[in-house]
């Protein structure tokens, strides 16, 4: 399919005269929303093809991964009833136990690898586990004020979290309305004629900026109508024609209204240079809107990226870098998997795994 070229919407700088502040401001809008749009169609494009590779070379990758240090907990377990090992060389393989156990645990509820930490911490995992959770518990009542009850059994961290995030909605509801009636009871109150005229004013502004935008709307509905056309190829252009027509004006999203004016040549370069101050002001006002609402998707767009792959929150990401780094993550973590085929390999010897207890600082 051809995509239909969108021209650029920008007020070109006369000779004769310097740009208005308004002109200005809309130029400036229109470059920040062009480099906004081209941010979120960035992430869309990026995040498919990222979670496909993922999915099919690094989620294996640990799998793959989380069995070779399971393989190597029971292989220093079993190292530790072998002789020739000092004291202090057995405290050092039960040290290493206990580090590669807890992450693997919380991956996996394995007893048998409970059963292993148990003996080499001289501690029960479980009882720790539970501490733990009941120590979060307590913290996150004393943080949120709140009493998260004694009915969660068995407890765990996310039935927890669960129920302290459903506290937090009922508060948040509970002060929502508060809010809305203490609102409520201020708009019953006799206000000032200073308080009217600002508020009859506001409305004025808000009515004037929903005719600008519907005003291009209107213009481009009565010329694109398909019901008028009889030709049906044409029909089914202007129908198409109108559904973007639709789109745009349902997300109040006026600069691409203004592009679609462009594109089928309802208005041209010299009446978007003599747009009045006055609906120039308006515009920028719906621009203004429009940018925050992008910056918004973008925000929310990266967001769900982190959570979904565990991203740090402090690592920069841009989406034309993101493959990159996957494929560097993808390389180290089968580094890593071979060096535990090696270790495990060399720990089959004795003296090699004492080498290597050795070498530890």
């Amino acid at each position: 399919m051809t995509r239909t070229h969108v021209k650029t919407v920008s007020i070109a700088t006369a000779h004769d005269k310097p740009q208005s502040r308004g002109q200005k401001a809309f130029n400036s809008l229109i470059k920040q929303i062009e480099k906004q749009r081209a941010q979120l169609a960035a992430w869309e494009a990026a995040v498919p093809p990222y979670q496909q590779k993922y999915a099919s070379e690094m989620l294996p990758l640990f799998d793959l991964s989380e069995d070779l240090q399971i393989r190597m907990v029971h292989c220093l377990d079993q190292a530790c009833d072998q002789k020739g090992l000092t004291k202090p060389e057995r405290r050092k393989i039960a040290g290493l136990i206990i580090e590669l156990v807890h992450p693997l645990i919380a991956e996996r509820d394995d007893e048998a690898l409970k059963a292993v930490y148990n003996r080499h911490s001289g501690s029960d995992y479980d009882s720790e586990d539970a501490a733990a959770t009941q120590s979060m518990k307590s913290m996150l009542e004393d943080i949120l004020n709140i009493d998260l009850g004694d009915d969660l059994d068995p407890l765990s961290p996310d039935d927890i979290l669960q129920r302290a995030r459903q506290h937090m909605q009922e508060r948040q509801a509970k002060e929502d309305a508060f809010w809305q009636e203490e609102d409520e009871r201020r708009a019953k109150r006799k206000k000032s004629a200073k308080q009217l005229a600002r508020e009859a004013q506001q409305q004025a502004e808000e009515q004037q900026i929903s005719q600008s935008i519907r005003e291009v709307y209107r213009k481009l509905a009565s010329a694109l109508h398909p019901d008028r056309e009889t030709d049906p190829q044409e029909r089914e252009r202007k129908t198409a024609l109108m559904q973007r027509v639709n789109q745009a004006y349902a997300k109040n999203n006026l600069l691409k209204l203004l592009e679609l004016q462009l594109e089928l040549e309802h208005i041209d370069q010299s009446a978007i240079n003599n747009i009045s101050e006055e609906r120039l002001k308006h515009y920028n006002t719906i621009l203004k809107e429009q940018l925050g609402e992008l910056q918004e998707e973008i925000f929310h767009a990266e967001d769900a990226f982190r959570m979904q792959f565990g991203v740090d929150p402090f690592v920069r990401l841009a989406p034309n870098t993101l493959m990159r780094h996957l494929s560097n993550d993808i390389a180290d973590l089968r580094h890593e998997i071979s060096a535990l085929e090696n270790d495990l390999r060399a720990f089959e010897d004795i003296k090699q795994l004492k080498a290597w207890l050795k070498g530890m600082k």
